[in-house]
């Protein structure tokens, strides 16, 4: 796969695309980067054109110091899409990813045709919780250099169902669905990982978002899925979103964790792809 570089008003994007059809755009979560869709990135687009890239601050892309905010992220995919002469598209977003399609839709709902939302919410109630996770975040960060295998298992309890987490533990090199390893997994989080400072940037961001009251505006026909056994973004949570999107669909994954996207991969695929191929 070819990675491709856009200039967005002076900062460079890191994207790839594949595959034909109605556009769909997936946006990764805190810490993250466009790699971490390797469960969806080639099974959906067998069905349409996606496009993965990394957000500013992640990956490959640039990593420009300054204040974040959920405003520069939406403008981002918007200058995104202008380069890839893409007018409307179906976007997809996980964890921080759907905080951030959240405002891009609230922003440019003519730009969106379906929304998909996985195991997010709609802000906190002060800037405390961001605090925490973002010492979390640091702390992983310092014991991945330390050693790279502690700190994945380690990181995996908040992620993973705990059965699943054993099956993963006791045959760390299967391959789940075909699609990805414990090993490989492990492995990429040192490629392009990110830098405290990175960290510090992006955990910022959450402190502008606060979409709760603005989540009656999204016209636009939504799936939102939740993990019951999301111990990061509560199912409850989700819950309320979903009552307060007007044209919402919320599924439920059962005994999954926030990672359930590639716990159950081959499950939350199935949903998406119905969702999106629903006239």
């Amino acid at each position: 796969m070819t990675e491709l570089f856009v200039n967005i008003k002076g900062i460079k994007i890191c994207y790839e695309m594949q595959g034909e059809g109605d556009p769909v755009i997936l946006v990764h979560g805190f810490g993250g980067k466009k790699e971490n869709w390797i469960a969806q990135f080639k099974p959906i687009s067998e069905s349409f054109k996606v496009i993965r890239f990394d957000n500013r601050g992640a990956g490959k892309s640039d990593r420009p110091k300054g204040v974040y905010t959920m405003e520069v992220y939406a403008d981002d995919i918007a200058g995104l899409m202008d380069y890839i002469k893409i007018d409307k598209a179906h976007i997809i977003g996980w964890s921080l990813g759907g905080k951030i399609v959240q405002n891009f839709v609230i922003k440019y709902p003519d730009r969106v045709n379906k929304m998909v939302l996985i195991n997010t919410n709609y802000g906190v109630p002060d800037e405390s919780g961001t605090e925490i996770y973002k010492n979390m975040r640091l702390a992983d960060l310092k014991l991945r250099k330390e050693d790279p295998e502690k700190s994945f298992w380690q990181s995996a309890r908040g992620g993973y169902y705990i059965k699943f987490r054993k099956q993963m533990e006791a045959n760390p090199a299967k391959k789940w669905y075909g699609l990805w390893s414990a090993e490989d997994l492990i492995k990429d989080r040192m490629t392009d990982p990110p830098t405290a400072e990175d960290i510090e940037f992006q955990s910022g961001v959450d402190n502008t978002h606060h979409t709760l009251e603005r989540l009656c505006e999204i016209k636009n026909e939504s799936l939102l899925i939740t993990s019951t056994h999301d111990r990061i973004m509560p199912t409850a949570v989700m819950e309320e979103m979903h009552e307060r999107i007007p044209n919402s669909t919320l599924r439920f994954i059962d005994k999954a964790g926030h990672n359930s996207p590639l716990s159950r991969a081959l499950e939350i695929n199935q949903i998406i792809l119905d969702f999106l191929r629903k006239k």
